[in-house]
């Protein structure tokens, strides 16, 4: 006789961490890079494509939003497999690097330090997008707009290297 697994159950205080996790880091980051908008970032040359900044907030929202969903779904999965530990360490370290990225181009004024980071970041979220997929191919998935919005912020992190040489 042939079982089929069940899904794990719905567990909702996992998932309201993930969410405080994700959602805190991006807040925290929003911290350096708020003050900085008006100030430093404004006299930038910037290219046409460049969003208006009150778009960054709702997006980076909704995004980080998925990636604690896809974070949540992983993590239901957890069993200490050399797949779960791999996908725990780069979803920890692209977290990092999302972080980081704030703090060098806007706290530090450094759009060097910002595009190397971001391409740091950029390489990571495709690890992490390939090791969720080993665990959760659903978790997998939502980590793509992620993945769009951080190619195109690279695109503008490089323009914006490139204008103010």
């Amino acid at each position: 006789m042939q079982t089929t697994a069940r899904p794990p159950k719905f567990n909702f205080f996992p998932l309201v961490v993930s969410l405080l996790i994700t959602l805190a880091t991006g807040f925290v980051a929003a911290l350096v890079t708020r003050p900085q908008i008006a100030g430093w970032y404004a006299t930038l040359v910037k290219p046409t494509f460049n969003p208006p900044s009150w778009l960054f907030a709702p997006v980076w929202t909704a995004i980080y939003i998925l990636i604690a969903i896809a974070a949540y779904l992983v993590w239901r999965h957890r069993d200490g497999s050399t797949n779960y530990l791999t996908a725990r360490a780069v979803y920890v370290i692209q977290l990092a690097l999302n972080f980081s990225w704030s703090i060098v181009f806007f706290g530090l004024h450094s759009i060097t330090g910002g595009l190397l980071v971001i391409i740091l970041l950029w390489m990571t979220i495709l690890l992490n997008i390939r090791w969720f997929g080993k665990i959760s191919k659903t978790a997998s998935w939502l980590l793509m707009p992620y993945f769009l919005w951080v190619s195109f912020a690279a695109i503008l992190n490089y323009s914006i290297f490139n204008l103010n040489r």
